[in-house]
C-alpha cells in the first residue's frame, strides 16, 4: 500500500501556518496498516497527518507504506524510500523488532529517524545515534510505572506476561525494575498469539494477587476476552497499550476498572491536548489513542524543526529537533541526552462515559522520568 499525502489537505491552519520553511521536507512513513496490528498503525498515521493538516503547510510531503508487521518488508520499504523516494526523514514503525531491523541502517545512511512508538532498549543505550529521536518513550517506561504502582499499592504476588520480542522483554524488565514483590509467574507468549487458554490456566493456578500483561493490538483483545470468559477473577493491570483507546471497544466492559500507565491521556488539561482530542474526533469520528497522540507530537516536532532549519543542513536540523520547541499534547516535553523523552507517566483507569469506554487519570506514577539506558549512550 502506497499513498503520497501532503500536509494541508483541508486548508486548515493552527498557529504554525505562517512559518517559512527553510526547505521542503519529504517524510517516509513505514507503519502497520494490515493484519492484527493495523489499528495501531492507522491511529499513528491519522494522528501524524492530522498535525500536518492543521498546520496548513504544504511543504511537508509524506510517503506512506504498509509494513504488515514483517521486518524484512520494512527493511525493503526503507531502502526504497531512501534510495528511490529520496526521503529526508523516516518514521511510523510501531513494533520494536521492525525498528531494530530498520533504524540502524537508516541512520547509518545519514537519514533522520523519529519514532512514533517503538523504543527498544539498545537504541536508547549503546546503539543510540545522533539522528535517532524517540518522540514516544523508551520501551520500559510505561511498564516501570506500573511496577512502581504495584509496589506502592502493596501487591504481594504478581503474575506477569508479554510477547517474546524486544518490546516484550523490555516490558517485563521494566516492571521488575520497580516491583520488588514475589512473582507468581513470568511468561513470554508468541508474538501475534490469539489463544491464551494455557496462560490463563497458569494464572488461575498461580496464587497471584494481580496480573500485569503487555499484549498490544489484537493480542490484548483476544487475551482479555478469553480471560473474562474463563471466570478467573484476579485483577488485571498493564501499560497503556493493553487498554489503549484503539482496543477498548473490542474488549468491551471486561476492561472497566483496569489500571494502566501512559504518558498521555485524553483528559490531560492543556490547550494543545484539548485541541488535539477535539480535532481528531472531528476528523475521524473516534477518540484518539496513545499511538495517535505520539504521532501527532512527532509531526509537530518535524514542523517546528523545519521552521527553524533546513533538513539539508543536518547539524542545524538535528539541533532544532533536540530543542523540541513545539506544543506537546503531553504538556511539558524535553529530550534526554540519548534523544529519548524525559516525561511524566500517569496511572489511568478504564471507565465508561455514556456508551464509550475510555481512560481517565487517577494519579501520577513518575514525574520527569528518564529511561535506564541513557547512561550507556555516548551522546551528550
Amino acid at each position: 500500500m502506497r499513498n503520497i499525502l501532503a500536509a494541508g489537505l483541508f486548508g486548515l491552519a493552527l498557529g504554525v501556518s505562517g512559518l517559512a520553511f527553510a526547505e521542503p521536507v519529504k517524510v517516509g512513513m513505514i507503519t502497520t496498516l494490515s493484519g492484527g496490528g493495523a489499528g495501531l498503525g492507522i491511529d499513528a498515521r491519522d494522528g501524524f497527518m492530522l498535525a500536518l493538516t492543521l498546520s496548513g503547510n504544504k511543504d511537508i510531503e509524506v510517503v506512506t507504506e504498509d509494513d504488515a508487521m514483517k521486518p524484512e518488508l520494512a527493511v525493503q520499504i526503507a531502502d526504497k524510500m531512501i534510495q528511490s523516494d529520496k526521503v529526508d526523514v523516516l518514521t511510523g514503525i510501531i513494533w520494536s523488532n521492525l525498528a531494530m531491523a530498520v533504524v540502524p541502517n537508516a541512520v547509518a545512511q545519514g537519514k533522520f529517524y523519529l519514532s512514533v512508538n517503538a523504543g527498544p532498549s539498545p537504541l536508547a543505550g549503546a546503539k543510540c545515534d545522533q539522528n535517532y529521536f524517540n518522540v514516544a518513550y523508551q520501551n520500559d517506561n510505561f511498564h516501570e510505572a506500573m511496577g512502581n504502582y504495584a509496589q506502592q499499592e502493596g501487591i504481594k504476588k504478581m503474575f506477569i506476561l508479554a510477547p517474546n520480542y524486544p518490546a516484550g522483554t523490555d516490558s517485563l524488565n521494566g516492571f521488575k525494575r520497580f516491583y520488588k514483590g514475589e512473582l507468581a509467574g513470568e511468561v513470554y507468549t508468541k508474538l501475534g498469539q490469539t489463544d491464551y487458554a494455557a496462560e490463563i490456566a497458569q494464572i488461575r493456578d498461580s496464587g497471584a494477587d494481580s496480573v500485569f500483561f503487555f499484549l498490544p493490538g489484537g493480542m490484548g483483545i483476544a487475551f482479555v476476552k478469553q480471560y473474562a470468559q474463563s471466570g478467573v477473577e484476579i485483577p488485571l493491570m498493564g501499560p497503556g497499550f493493553s487498554f489503549s483507546q484503539d482496543v477498548l471497544g473490542a474488549i468491551g466492559d471486561a476492561a472497566v476498572g483496569a489500571k494502566n500507565s501512559a504518558s498521555w491521556s485524553k483528559d490531560l488539561d492543556n490547550a494543545a491536548n484539548k485541541k488535539f482530542v477535539e480535532e481528531f474526533q472531528k476528523a475521524y469520528n473516534r477518540l484518539p489513542s496513545i499511538y495517535a497522540a505520539q504521532a501527532y507530537d512527532t509531526a509537530n516536532l518535524i514542523i517546528a524543526a523545519s521552521g527553524k532549519a533546513s533538513v539539508k543542513d543536518a547539524d542545524a536540523f538535528r539541533a532544532a529537533l533536540k530543542a523540541a520547541e513545539f506544543e506537546s499534547v503531553r504538556g511539558k516535553f524535553k529530550f534526554n541526552t540519548n534523544n529519548h523523552p524525559i516525561q511524566d507517566i500517569y496511572v489511568r483507569e478504564v471507565v465508561k462515559e455514556g456508551d464509550v469506554l475510555t481512560n481517565k487519570i487517577i494519579g501520577t506514577s513518575f514525574t520527569d522520568h528518564a529511561d535506564a539506558y541513557a547512561k550507556d549512550c555516548a551522546l551528550q
